[in-house]
């Protein structure tokens, strides 16, 4: 199964500017397409004797997705502001009109959005929207935040296994991170048709081979997230492997061996679920991610987005049980925010008598237990009552 999301800088993402090269016009998420438009053409101006990859610029102006960059320059290209070069990789260079619009464009100044930290401490990042209009909000990773962190890694090729139980936010920042992400979901069905492609009947007989998402973010430069990638197969993982490594090619034998090289801003990220039946993680696939993340609920956030903290600690508790082996499973922050959800529309009783309904069967008992002793409240699963 496979869950496009149309890159950054796509046409329904990123409106054309209108005079080509300037203030784009108006419409949702132009004031944020213009600003990448006008970083890339004042970089392209400021290097007027350089052909330039997509990587390259990518890199030099700090943006977060090469597919995004790789937009505004066609576009650029397209309004004869930029020569675009294939040899084989995508290089542009400015043109004569180009340099003489953008000295017209104001500077390209970073948009920032301060939360007012104190004591000197870098402010929390905004939320950042995901494809299904939800927002994430960035969490800390090292000397920075997760988002501006992986697209940090990914300019620099390192790769990321993000580990840790089902629910806790890896698919949401992985896709706040990616604008331009292609996503496998991984099963033990999932066969190497799932990454490269297949033939598909076409209208009036006959077949037509249909790359697969491997296949475009390769020829795109685009990022593949691989979803629960240890209940795939290993036989079928290893078509993963020569993307990855110094070759950055895959061979397609049901396309008569065609070969696809990787281009600029081509990214592999997984996520995996240890403690999910089934899921194993070899040592050939742990092997190729430089960097493994735990990635946990965050319970402060939990508080924040409103659910309340007798269920987080009630939470808390059952987590600590799961790492120990005394249950089965524990709720995460998806669980919590689908509680808040739930008692905004049912009341509090029905909120709790639902979170404790969608534990497993035999985890149910260590639920309802735990929520009971923290709210104080007798607790069952949810059901419906008598007329």
């Amino acid at each position: 199964m496979t869950t496009p999301h149309p890159p950054a800088g796509s046409p329904q993402n990123d409106p054309a500017p209108a005079n080509g090269i300037g203030t784009p016009t108006t419409g949702a998420g132009s004031g944020r397409s213009g600003y990448l438009y006008r970083k890339v053409a004042l970089h392209l101006a400021d290097h007027p004797d350089q052909i330039l990859k997509v990587g390259e610029i990518t890199r030099a102006i700090g943006a977060p997705s090469s597919g995004a960059v790789f937009e505004a320059l066609k576009k650029m290209a397209a309004a004869g502001h930029a020569t675009h070069h294939r040899d084989p990789h995508h290089r542009f260079q400015i043109t004569q009109d180009g340099i003489d619009v953008a000295g017209a464009l104001p500077p390209a100044a970073p948009r920032t959005r301060s939360h007012g930290s104190a004591g000197g401490r870098q402010s929390r990042p905004a939320p950042v929207p995901r494809p299904n209009g939800t927002l994430y909000h960035p969490r800390r990773l090292g000397r920075g935040w997760d988002v501006e962190e992986l697209r940090r890694l990914r300019a620099q090729q390192v790769p990321v296994l993000l580990y840790g139980p089902p629910g806790t936010g890896k698919t949401a920042m992985v896709e706040a991170a990616f604008p331009d992400l292609l996503t496998v979901a991984g099963t033990g069905d999932t066969v190497v048709d799932d990454f490269l492609g297949s033939y598909n009947p076409v209208p009036g007989g006959g077949y037509e081979f249909v790359h697969g998402p491997l296949v475009t973010a390769m020829r795109e430069g685009r990022v593949l997230l691989v979803d629960d990638a240890t209940l795939i197969p290993p036989r079928v993982l290893a078509v993963l492997y020569p993307a990855m490594d110094g070759r950055g090619t895959v061979t397609i034998p049901a396309h008569g061996n065609e070969t696809v090289q990787a281009v600029d801003g081509f990214y592999i990220v997984a996520g995996h679920n240890p403690g999910v039946h089934g899921a194993v993680l070899t040592e050939a696939l742990a092997s190729r991610f430089t960097v493994h993340l735990h990635v946990t609920t965050d319970w402060d956030l939990a508080r924040q987005l409103g659910v309340p903290k007798q269920v987080v600690a009630a939470a808390i508790d059952l987590n600590a049980d799961l790492a120990a082996g005394k249950t089965v499973w524990a709720p995460q922050l998806r669980e919590l925010l689908g509680f808040v959800k739930v008692r905004d529309q049912l009341g509090m009783s029905a909120a709790l008598a639902n979170l404790a309904g969608i534990a497993p069967e035999d985890a149910r008992d260590d639920v309802t237990a735990a929520l009971s002793r923290h709210t104080g409240t007798p607790i069952t699963a949810l059901a419906l009552g008598k007329r």
